[in-house]
């Protein structure tokens, strides 16, 4: 079974969404589990309090690696990865999710304030990850993101696995636009292509498509995809950390 473990300042904010539609389904029937940790629960003070004022000054606080440390050793690792959710951390990508997703798991670490203790990341071996170029105020959102994205690749989650080939970034490129009823809507008609039954060229129009809106919109995107050509499944054209 796959599993999920998030330690946080506010585990009362899971599962959240994670517990709606096929991912609930898929937990309810035990292909995936989440627990939390409350981190205040490791607190060495009555006040509960985690953090404290950055070394050299500067604004803000940051969340002491020594209380952290208590809370990340009491959860079991079982070979699972560290992740540290943070804007400062390498960009999340398809890849990266689907590596995650065919292992045993994750352990998600949600700062606050500042960040985190630069020495427990050094220590316990910790990868960063970003979700985006923004800042949140918290890493609960982001890792409810990664965990999204890694269960939804779980064998019988979503149940067809032609819709998880075709879609956004398994190719290397953005996905194709998609129509259904009605075939006529506001003055915009459905393509053509897309009801003539013929399969061949419905597959070159999507892949024109999906070509054209990389191109556009994601320049990185096309550029990689120019130089490195399409990504069969199973392979990694990124590096994985």
């Amino acid at each position: 079974m796959w599993r999920a473990t998030v330690l946080s300042l506010f585990p009362e904010l899971f599962p959240g969404p994670l517990d709606a539609s096929v991912l609930g389904r898929a937990r309810a029937e035990g292909a995936w589990a989440l627990n939390t940790v409350r981190i205040r629960d490791f607190s060495d003070n009555p006040y509960g309090s985690v953090d404290d004022t950055p070394a050299g000054g500067g604004a803000g606080m940051v969340m002491r690696a020594d209380i952290l440390a208590k809370a990340l050793d009491s959860v079991p690792r079982e070979g699972r990865p560290v992740v540290y959710l943070s804007p400062r951390g390498t960009p999340l990508t398809q890849p990266r999710v689907r590596a995650l997703a065919a292992g045993p798991g994750l352990v998600a670490l949600c700062g606050r304030f500042e960040g985190v203790d630069e020495r427990l990341i050094e220590a316990r071996g910790i990868e960063e990850i970003s979700i985006g170029d923004f800042v949140l105020a918290g890493g609960e959102i982001a890792a409810m993101a990664l965990i999204e994205a890694c269960v939804r690749l779980l064998p019988g989650v979503l149940g067809s696995a032609s819709s998880l080939r075709e879609e956004s970034f398994e190719a290397g490129l953005l996905e194709y636009p998609q129509y259904t009823r009605p075939r006529v809507f506001e003055g915009r008609e459905i393509p053509g292509v897309l009801m003539s039954g013929d399969h061949a060229k419905i597959a070159a129009w999507r892949r024109e498509k999906a070509e054209e809106t990389t191109r556009a919109r994601r320049p990185d995107l096309w550029k990689r995809y120019c130089e490195n050509g399409p990504i069969r499944r199973g392979e990694n054209k990124d590096a994985d950390p």
